[in-house]
């Protein structure tokens, strides 16, 4: 795959990833937090702030690794 495609597929699919995974995190969010005082706030919002980091950075990794090469 060529690195311009692969840039188009990787941004692409973060882009849906994280659409899914905020509305995911708000409908935790209006399930657990309700119930829960300042400190399972705090916490659920620093967790859930910060989960997206790392699957986000393999991906972009990968969009901006090299290619392999073609003999």
């Amino acid at each position: 795959m060529r690195a311009r495609t692969r840039k188009l597929v990787g941004t692409v699919l973060l882009l849906i990833v994280l659409i899914i995974y905020s509305l995911l995190v708000m409908l935790a969010a209006a399930a657990v937090l309700p119930a829960g005082g300042k400190i399972v706030e705090l916490i659920f919002y620093a967790v859930a702030g910060l989960a997206w980091v790392l699957p986000a950075g393999y991906l972009i990794k990968w969009m901006y690794g090299a290619p392999p090469d073609h003999p």
